[in-house]
C-alpha cells in the first residue's frame, strides 16, 4: 500500500502531456522504497510501465487486473491505464474506449479519465463526444492541469474547423496558463490567421515560441502554420518538416494521437512543394 501512495505522488507531479502515463517510472526508480514483489499487481503494473511493446503491456496489465489480493482503485486504475495504452496503440480504438470508461468509473484523477476518452473517442471521428469530455476534464482538473486540457480541447476544434470554439477555448487556456503560454499564445494566433483576422505581432508571437522550450515537439507544429501563414515560406517548411520527422520516428501512440496534425503538416508541405 505504502508503494501505492508513492505512485500516486508522482501521478501528482507528472505533467500529462499527450501520451503520458499515469505515473513516471523514472521517479520511482529514485524512490528508497524497495520495489513491489514480483507477482504481484504492483509488481505487473511496475512491468508493464516498463514495456517496450503494446503487446508486452496489455499482457502484463490484464496479468495484474487478474491477480487473486485485492486491488485498491488507484492501483486497478493505473493497471487499467496500461492496457488502455496498449489498445489505443494497438489502433483497438473500441475497446480501448470501454477500457478508459471502466478507468473513470473508479473517480482516480477523473480528469486524465476524461482526457483519455477524448482522445479515444477523436481517433474514432467522434468530435463532438471528445470535446465533451475534455471540457469535463477541464472542469474537474486542478489548476496545474486545467490549462492543458483547455488547449487540446482547442486544438480538437480547430482542426475539426470548429474556430469559434477553438479561439474561445484557447483564450481560457491562456488564462489558466504558466510555461507553455507561449504554446497557446502562437495557437491562438493561428486560429485568428485561419479566419483572416488580422494578427499584427505575429512575428512577435514567434520569436517568443522559438525561444520557449515549449516550442519544441508540437510546437514545432504550430510554429510551422504560423510561418506559412505569415509568408516565411522557408521557415514554415523547416518547422513542419521538424514536426513530421520527429512524430513519425516517436512512440506509434503519439503518432496515432496525432494523425490530424501529420495530416494538416503534410498538406502544407505540399502546398509549399507546389508553390
Amino acid at each position: 500500500m505504502f508503494w501505492t501512495r508513492k505512485l500516486r505522488k508522482a501521478v501528482s507531479c507528472t505533467f500529462l502531456d499527450v501520451c503520458a502515463g499515469l505515473a513516471n517510472l523514472n521517479v520511482m526508480k529514485r524512490a528508497r522504497e524497495p520495489a513491489p514483489t514480483t507477482g504481484t499487481a504492483e509488481g505487473f503494473l511496475q512491468k508493464a510501465m516498463a514495456a517496450r511493446s503494446a503487446a508486452s503491456r496489455a499482457r502484463l496489465a490484464r496479468q495484474g487486473l487478474a491477480t487473486r489480493a485485492p486491488l485498491d482503485r488507484v492501483t486497478q486504475s493505473m493497471l487499467l491505464r496500461q492496457l488502455y495504452l496498449a489498445l489505443f496503440e494497438q489502433r483497438q480504438f473500441e475497446r480501448a474506449q470501454d477500457i478508459a470508461e471502466q478507468m473513470l468509473e473508479l473517480r482516480v484523477l477523473p480528469d486524465v479519465c476524461h482526457h483519455d476518452l477524448a482522445r479515444v473517442m477523436a481517433s474514432l471521428e467522434n468530435v463532438e463526444g471528445a470535446v465533451g469530455h475534455l471540457r469535463l476534464a477541464a472542469r474537474l482538473a486542478p489548476a496545474s492541469r486545467r490549462a492543458f486540457h483547455l488547449w487540446t480541447l482547442g486544438s480538437v476544434l480547430y482542426l475539426a474547423g470548429q474556430l469559434e470554439g477553438a479561439q474561445a477555448a484557447f483564450l481560457r487556456a491562456i488564462r489558466w496558463s504558466t510555461t507553455d503560454r507561449p504554446l497557446y499564445v502562437g495557437h491562438l494566433a493561428l486560429v485568428r490567421a485561419t479566419r483572416n483576422e488580422p494578427v499584427d505581432d505575429i512575428d512577435e508571437v514567434i520569436q517568443q515560441l522559438e525561444e520557449a522550450a515549449c516550442g519544441q515537439g508540437y510546437g514545432r507544429f504550430v510554429l510551422g502554420l504560423l510561418c506559412f501563414h505569415s509568408g516565411r515560406r522557408a521557415d514554415a517548411e523547416r518547422y513542419l518538416r521538424a514536426f513530421v520527422t520527429r512524430t513519425r520516428a516517436g512512440r506509434p501512440a503519439m503518432a496515432i494521437a496525432l494523425e490530424a496534425e501529420l495530416a494538416l503538416a503534410e498538406k502544407r508541405l505540399a502546398e509549399l512543394d507546389v508553390n
